[in-house]
């Protein structure tokens, strides 16, 4: 058995324990940077439809934000800040938007999360899809990202 050796201060330590190998950085997946047209064609009819229809109103809101794949699902962003992202699940899609709980005005109170970086808009059919509010939504993000965006 090790026995804890005193310290300089007089009071003894405990013995170190096993190490730990250090953590790594997980890899990078192989559709990191891709463009975001197969992440669509892989989705249900239902929900592309709805994604296709909200890809067209972030072009509309910000045609200079470049969309690509992270972590598995289309970013879309202007320089090198986020906008918005877009997220197919069985079920339904949700429309992520970045920023503190107050920054996307919703009186109607669809969007959801109480979060500090961010709420989304879960939506299951493309009917449930409220246009007006998404496209300023989106106005409110590019002109978030504008404001800070770094030139490329």
């Amino acid at each position: 058995m090790t026995r804890a050796r005193p310290s300089r201060r007089g009071k003894a330590r405990r013995p170190a324990g096993p190490r730990r190998p250090a953590a790594r950085a997980a890899p990078r997946r192989a559709d990191f940077g891709a463009p975001v047209d197969a992440f669509f064609a892989r989705q249900p009819p239902q929900l592309r439809a709805i994604l296709e229809a909200l890809r067209e109103l972030v072009e509309e809101a910000a045609p200079d934000a470049v969309g690509s794949i992270k972590w598995g699902m289309p970013f879309y962003a202007v320089g090198d800040r986020m906008m918005c992202a877009l997220a197919g699940f069985k079920s339904h899609v949700n429309l992520i938007l970045p920023g503190p709980t107050d920054t996307f005005a919703d009186p109607g109170r669809l969007l959801e999360g109480e979060s500090k970086n961010g709420r989304h808009l879960k939506l299951r059919a493309l009917d449930e899809l409220p246009r007006e509010a998404v496209r300023g939504w989106l106005r409110t993000a590019s002109a978030l990202v504008h404001s800070k965006a770094r030139p490329t």
